[in-house]
C-alpha cells in the first residue's frame, strides 16, 4: 500500500513521461527493397524516397548494399559527388546511421560513377518542435513502426522498432510494480 498518494502519483507521472520517449525513434531501410544501389531509371530515386518519409532526431537509417560504400559529406561535396573529405564513411554492406541532429544530411556512394548516376540522397531531419502538429507521432513514417522487415511496401525496419516498444513497455510495467511496493 502506498505510504503517500502524492508520492505514488509523482512516480506515475514521471514514468508516463519516460515511457513514450523510449519508443519514439524509428529505423528506416534506405530505398526499401531496392536497398542502396545505383538507381535503374530515376536519378532522384533516393531523394524521392527520403521526401516520402519524415525523419526525427534519434531515428536510424539502414543502408544495405554490395561492393559499395556510404558517405556523409558536406553539401558542396554532395553536389560534386566528391568523396575526398567524408564526415562519415562505411563499407561494411549493412550500415546503420543515427540521425543525431536536426537539419540536412548529405549521403553519397563512395564510387563517384554511382553517385553521378543518382546514388545519393539528402535527408532533412526535423527538430523537436517542427512538423505538422509537432507531436512525436505526426508525419509519415513509411514502412516503420512494428511492420515486419518483409513488408509489402518494402521499407521494412519495423522489427527493430517493435523490440524497442516491447522492451519499453516491460520496463514501464516493472517500474510501476516497483513503485507500488515502495510507496
Amino acid at each position: 500500500m502506498p505510504s503517500s498518494p502524492f508520492s505514488f502519483l509523482l512516480l506515475l507521472t514521471l514514468l508516463s513521461f519516460i515511457h513514450p520517449t523510449l519508443i519514439s525513434s524509428f529505423e528506416f531501410e534506405v530505398g526499401g527493397n531496392a536497398g542502396w544501389s545505383v538507381p535503374s531509371k530515376d536519378t532522384q530515386f533516393y531523394n524521392h524516397w527520403a521526401s516520402d518519409n519524415r525523419f526525427k532526431i534519434g531515428d536510424t537509417i539502414n543502408f544495405k548494399y554490395d561492393k559499395d560504400s556510404v558517405l556523409v559529406v558536406e553539401e558542396g561535396d554532395y553536389d560534386k559527388c566528391d568523396s575526398a573529405h567524408p564526415i562519415f564513411f562505411s563499407n561494411n554492406g549493412n550500415t546503420v546511421y543515427t540521425l543525431d541532429h536536426s537539419g540536412a544530411f548529405y549521403f553519397i556512394s563512395g564510387i563517384a560513377e554511382h553517385c553521378q548516376k543518382g546514388q545519393k540522397m539528402i535527408i532533412k531531419v526535423m527538430g523537436h518542435s517542427e512538423g505538422p502538429g509537432s507531436s512525436p507521432d505526426a508525419g509519415n513514417h513509411t514502412g516503420t513502426r512494428n511492420v515486419p522487415s518483409s513488408s509489402p511496401n518494402g521499407s521494412g525496419g519495423g522489427l527493430h522498432e517493435g523490440f524497442h516498444a516491447m522492451h519499453a513497455s516491460l520496463l514501464w510495467v516493472f517500474f510501476m510494480f516497483l513503485g507500488s511496493l515502495l510507496f
